[in-house]
């Protein structure tokens, strides 16, 4: 409906590819993720920003192929592709730190009340 509206100037063509390259890349990392992690418990953090430098340079990667590949003659097109793509990158980034976060355990000892 935006599309039909609107054109480009609002809703890249690529957009659904661009989703499904986005859902693609969380499956792959949380797989590559929870391998790793089950044969390394303690070694959490350094599966998870490892997984997190992965997504940045696989998606920087897909951006400059977009531009080496004419993505930087299309005008307003560009624009709104660079747009989109940077705002799925940020939801699906957001989406997995909370993920993260709801599933933390408290790490700290229970405390002992002493009257």
């Amino acid at each position: 409906m935006l599309h039909a509206r609107f054109g480009t100037a609002v809703v890249h063509p690529l957009a659904a590819y661009t989703l499904g390259y986005f859902a693609l890349l969380t499956a792959i990392i949380y797989w590559v993720t929870s391998r790793l992690v089950r044969a390394n418990p303690d070694n959490f953090m350094g599966a998870y920003f490892g997984s997190m430098v992965v997504r940045l340079l696989l998606s920087v990667g897909l951006v400059l192929l977009y531009l080496y590949k004419g993505g930087a003659h299309e005008g307003n097109g560009r624009w709104t592709f660079l747009g989109l793509f940077f705002l799925l990158y940020f939801i699906y980034a957001g989406f997995e730190i909370w993920a993260i976060l709801s599933n933390l355990r408290p790490f700290s000892k229970p405390s002992v009340i002493t009257e």
